[in-house]
């Protein structure tokens, strides 16, 4: 692959995955507002806003860095489970996909709550809540994402250790 590719790949995940980054710490901010402000117009205008982000910056910019990761891990000496830190932050990645898209039933009836009238209490209370905690969990995920890119911590997974001795003995 030539280094213009690889390049190009790599701007893709990084400009998705700081995206995505972004666009949690954004959903993060419109749930505590929408948890925490006694103004009942700007608290549905959260979750109305709340829903947009989420289907269309978020889930679009998961689904992107989830791609970009595995073409730039596939394209590069670092390898899909080659390393331990690459395999975690794939596992990382993909649970927290599968989170989000669950997760995104819960924005969207909030944003339908919110489109009928003022908020009440009781299970609509418990899911304002819910959304702050899962964006504040999203959130520490995707900087435990970060640090293992940024550190790359050592260590290569038994399956990357057998093919390579392997290789060695065949060279041998």
């Amino acid at each position: 692959m030539s280094p213009a590719v690889r390049n190009l790949a790599l701007t893709a995940h990084v400009t998705s995955s700081v995206g995505w980054l972004g666009a949690v710490v954004v959903f993060l901010v419109l749930a505590v507002v929408g948890l925490t402000s006694a103004d009942a117009l700007l608290v549905r205008t959260m979750y109305l806003a709340m829903d947009v982000t989420g289907w269309y910056v978020i889930v679009p910019l998961c689904l992107a860095a989830l791609a970009t990761g595995i073409v730039q891990s596939l394209i590069t000496r670092w390898g899909l489970v080659r390393h331990y830190w690459v395999l975690f932050k794939l596992v990382l990645t993909v649970v927290a996909t599968g989170l989000l898209l669950l997760h995104t039933r819960v924005i969207s009836h909030m944003a339908q709550v919110a489109a009928r009238g003022p908020l009440s209490g009781g299970t609509d209370a418990k899911m304002r809540v819910q959304l702050v905690v899962d964006a504040g969990a999203a959130l520490v995920v995707l900087l435990t994402a970060t640090a293992l890119a940024v550190y790359k911590p050592r260590g290569m997974t038994r399956f990357a250790r057998r093919r390579d001795a392997a290789s060695s003995s065949r060279r041998s």
